[in-house]
């Protein structure tokens, strides 16, 4: 019977049938339904239709809308290089064969919510405008390889019960796999993206290899069962709440992605965005499982992070550097060193009313961490950078999180008073510069204090006087209190008392007594110098070993 239908549509000059508008709901087709090369001039119904046989639509053109909503697919369904210029709806299809749409074009929506594939799906080449795969089953391997979808896709809630192809399928806008669910994955791309990739909520139950290059790629709560490898490129990744019971790594993939075939994925849609991939977010996350390597965590939020000092940085990740230069703090010129520094503390010194200019501000809708709770995130970065053997890294920690208890309102005044006093002469134990000025500072005041009062006059003699008492001699040597120098100060600045001098103060860095006779004055100050100078030598060695142990 459809033979004749469609012998009597059958344009004479191309022999191949042309159809106005077709209504085919809920029609029933016991043997094979061959749409092959036709060309529906109108809107095409097939609305809980049924295919007994192969259901042949390749090389169709559908210029109007095609609805095949709630249709069964007994065997294959072939719509191979077919053409939808309208929307294409399968909604709550079932393909209980092959579904190939492999070089199909779908110019307006096309629509799989619901739609059930228990054989393959095959979309390879497939062009799409908008992609809708909600709440979609795939029983067997779904196969976007190569496809291109310029609008929004959308695979929420979708089921991929075993392999996800999208070998270098290429979003132009937005992708969404929110709450979608890959049973058995081993790969999700390579795949390009120029908008956001959006996995949120979704659920990895196989040791997956997950490679995107995308603007932006958000994994909240997202859950993986195994282990997990995440190669990234230009993405900004949010990982907020996400779940891994297993090691997940987080790498930054500096060359462009290779296809199975061999080829580069056109990355045209990301040009003009920096190529180092980003994370934005760690927050509720239990980071004992998780590595990043060679990403640029400048923007990333940690407080909230779980188990963060088991955290393992490796490569060059690279975090925002505090301004530089000399700014006023209230009265006070204040000079701001080059360290690395969180996000977090950056939001907080940008709301401060004397912040330097250069203080990153907080994203919209992003709470500002106080100072108490960000020392504690900056000790559990600096035991994971020490836990590695990263000292130089461990540093700059340290050094955040000494300035975070400082600033605490909840310290007390004693104790900030030490620590401010720490961060004046050396940095906290990490400006080897800053105690080597001190240091000499104060070398060149103990040099002058002892050239104007500290030495005594030059040629003091002894003096001897004796008793004689029958045969008995009895002498008592009198040693005079060493005399203070008298005359100008241009007499006391000389070369001879320099040299004495220096000597003075140099023996009293390493805590050894000159030997030289000196005033009450000198006996004191050479005192003060036995004990401050040394421990400024000794906060210099200690920021420099800070910077150079391994």
């Amino acid at each position: 019977m459809l033979d004749q239908i469609l012998s009597r549509l059958t344009d004479p000059t191309t022999s191949l049938a042309r159809i106005g508008t077709a209504q085919f709901d809920s029609a029933i087709f016991t043997g094979d339904a061959s749409f092959g090369s036709a060309t529906f001039t109108r809107d095409a119904r097939f609305n809980s239709a049924t295919f007994a046989g192969t259901a042949w639509f390749g090389s169709a053109i559908f210029t109007g809308d095609a609805s095949f909503g709630s249709a069964t697919f007994t065997r294959d369904a072939r719509f191979n290089s077919a053409t939808f210029a309208g929307t294409a709806w399968f909604g709550s299809a079932t393909f209980n064969g092959d579904a190939l749409f492999d070089s199909t074009t779908f110019a307006g929506t096309a629509l799989f919510d619901s739609t059930t594939f228990a054989g393959t799906a095959l979309f390879y080449l497939a062009t799409f405008t908008n992609a809708w795969f909600d709440s979609a089953t795939f029983t067997q391997d779904a196969q976007f390889d190569s496809a291109t979808i310029t609008g929004q896709a959308r695979f929420g809630s979708a089921v991929f019960a075993k392999d996800a192809w999208f070998d270098s399928a290429t979003f132009i806008g937005e992708a969404s796999f929110i709450s979608a669910s890959f049973e058995r994955a081993s790969s999700l791309g390579p795949l390009v993206c120029g908008g956001v990739l959006d996995l949120s909520a979704a659920s990895f139950g196989a040791p997956v290899t997950v490679e995107v290059a995308a603007r932006r790629l958000v994994c909240r709560r997202t859950r993986w069962s195994e282990t997990a490898t995440l190669w990234l490129r230009y993405a900004e990744a949010d990982l907020s709440d996400a779940v891994f019971e297993y090691p997940l790594a987080v790498a930054d993939r500096q060359r462009p992605f290779t296809a199975r075939a061999g080829t580069t994925l056109d990355e045209s849609v990301l040009a003009g965005l920096p190529e180092q991939a980003r994370v934005t977010s760690l927050r509720g996350v239990d980071a004992a499982h998780l590595v990043l390597t060679d990403l640029d965590l400048s923007s990333c939020l940690f407080s909230g992070t779980i188990h963060l000092d088991q955290l393992r940085l490796e490569g060059r990740s690279q975090f925002r550097t505090a301004p530089m230069g000399v700014h006023r703090h209230g009265w006070l010129p204040v000079r701001h060193t080059h360290r690395s520094t969180l996000a977090e503390e950056q939001h907080w010194r940008h709301t401060r009313p004397d912040a330097a200019p250069g203080w990153l501000a907080a994203p919209p809708g992003v709470d500002v961490v106080q100072p108490g709770a960000l020392a504690a995130v900056y000790r559990a970065l600096r035991k994971s950078y020490e836990d590695s053997s990263n000292e130089p890294g461990a540093a700059d920690f340290y050094y955040g999180e000494m300035e975070m208890r400082r600033a605490d309102p909840g310290t007390d005044r004693a104790e900030r008073g030490l620590l401010t006093a720490y961060w004046a002469l050396s940095g906290y134990g990490l400006r080897a510069a800053r105690a080597l000025g001190w240091l000499l500072a104060a070398v060149t005041f103990t040099v002058l204090v002892m050239m104007l009062w500290g030495l005594p006059k030059d040629g003091t003699p002894s003096r001897t006087t004796g008793t004689i008492t029958g045969q008995h001699i009895t002498l008592t040597t009198h040693s005079p209190d060493p005399a203070n120098p008298a005359g100008s100060v241009r007499k006391r600045l000389t070369s001879d008392r320099f040299e004495k001098s220096l000597r003075v103060v140099v023996n009293s860095v390493i805590f050894r007594s000159s030997g030289q006779d000196l005033t009450t004055a000198g006996t004191y100050t050479e005192m003060a110098s036995r004990f401050t100078e040394p421990v400024l030598l000794g906060l210099a060695a200690l920021a420099v070993r800070g910077r150079i142990k391994r």
